[in-house]
């Protein structure tokens, strides 16, 4: 009997090429505008040969959803109980920005699950997500308690994270449009957010 390698490098390759079409055109169009003949489109595929890899555009979407929420999560997994707690705070806030900077699309993506009341990521919201949020809200709690960080709700400091650091990534129109075409918003953005988490938490 052939052993079975799994997916071939080709299999591979499209599965992948699905994926990244399928970011664009969620990204643009939401979950309801999008369509599989305008992923397939996208991918250079056939509408059949898309549906050979994904049976739906739930899956294809679902799909999306878990990388992004799997990668959105990296950088407060990263937050290390054991260092230097502002050092550690600014860093998480730093790499949560150049997430935004770096993956603009999985970011509206991410924000436009969540706008429409997260059908499909519910679950892992309320289990995976808040497992590790209150998990590292113990870690800088505890900080906090021991004079290290300046008090403050750490549930409310890590949302007020995601949401000025995200803000670049939906908000990218509105933040070049008022800046203007000569100003770099995310290397400005880092500057400000530095030195107000800065002066936040320090005790």
């Amino acid at each position: 009997m052939a052993k079975d390698d799994g997916p071939t490098r080709i299999q591979r390759d499209r599965r992948l090429r699905i994926l990244e079409a399928g970011l664009d055109v969620f990204a643009a169009e939401g979950f309801r505008g999008a369509t599989l003949d305008g992923i397939a489109r996208q991918a250079g595929l056939s509408k059949p040969n898309l549906l050979y890899y994904f049976a739906s555009k739930e899956a294809i979407f679902r799909a999306l959803l878990d990388l992004v929420l799997d990668t959105w999560l990296d950088p407060l997994r990263a937050l290390d109980p054991q260092g230097e707690p502002l050092r550690e705070m600014l860093e998480y806030v730093r790499r949560k920005l150049r997430l935004a900077r770096d993956h603009p699309r999985e970011s509206r993506l991410f924000a436009g699950e969540i706008l429409h009341g997260a059908p499909r990521l519910g679950d892992a919201l309320s289990v995976d997500l808040k497992r590790l949020v209150d998990g590292r809200a113990g870690v800088i709690a505890g900080w906090m308690a021991r004079g290290r960080l300046a008090p403050s709700d750490p549930h409310h400091l890590i949302f007020s994270i995601w949401a000025l650091t995200q803000h670049y990534a939906d908000f990218d129109v509105q933040v070049r449009a008022v800046l203007g075409p000569d100003r770099d918003p995310w290397a400005e953005a880092e500057a400000h957010l530095t030195t107000h988490f800065t002066r936040l938490l320090t005790p």
